[in-house]
């Protein structure tokens, strides 16, 4: 089975990504299960996005793909129910860009991934990882690859991770959850750094793969 793993490249004015420092560690150590995994790093632009996933499918030929972003107030591993049809950028991309209004005119109104996320949260907790099942991945790039990916026919799921970072905490990440909180929220400092991230997201692409798989 071949999977494609996503992460966003750094925004803002940080110099780092929990989602693409944490699938950079995923890179090796599959071919023994039976997996061939490959990773890639999108930008954070919306204008941009979907031609880079589009990009990144076509060299992997994934039949499973997993999207990973981070989230400024969460410390949780969260995957995400649904990616809905609305863009909210409350600060700029990184091409300083702030759009607003919906991913596919006329589209459905939200999308909702495959897998069954309770059973994702289940085993990552039963591994002592914190986790839990979002509902809402906000109006930003997050929730635009969450909504590209559960649009396609293969399985797909959206992870959020917490914003963590080697150094200081996190200026940016908020504007990925849901509107109502401060735009460039501290980081919260989770107990998950980005190993600990990593070692979240290996277990969802093999719980994944194997669901994959049973879907057929």
């Amino acid at each position: 089975m071949r999977i494609l793993v996503t992460g966003f490249e750094p925004f803002g004015a940080d110099t780092e990504n929990a989602s693409a420092e944490a699938v950079a560690r995923l890179a090796v150590g599959w071919s023994q299960l039976g997996l061939e995994l490959s990773t890639a790093t999108l930008p954070v632009v919306f204008g941009e996005l979907e031609s880079a996933l589009s990009r990144a499918v076509a060299e992997s030929r994934p039949d499973l793909i997993i999207g990973v972003g981070e989230a400024g107030r969460r410390d949780e591993l969260t995957p995400e129910r649904y990616g809905r049809n609305r863009i909210e950028a409350r600060i700029p991309d990184n091409a300083r860009a702030s759009p607003s209004g919906a991913i596919r005119e006329g589209g459905p109104e939200r999308l909702t991934t495959r897998f069954a996320v309770e059973s994702v949260v289940e085993e990552l907790r039963s591994a002592g990882l914190p986790a839990s099942v979002s509902d809402d991945a906000g109006g930003f790039l997050c929730n635009h690859l969450a909504y590209l990916l559960y649009e396609r026919a293969k399985p797909t799921l959206f992870v959020h991770v917490p914003a963590a970072r080697s150094g200081a905490a996190a200026t940016v990440g908020g504007e990925t959850d849901v509107a109502g909180g401060p735009e460039h929220p501290a980081g919260l400092g989770s107990a998950l750094d980005f190993d600990g991230i990593a070692t979240g997201l290996a277990l969802i692409v093999r719980h994944c793969a194997a669901a994959a798989a049973r879907m057929g």
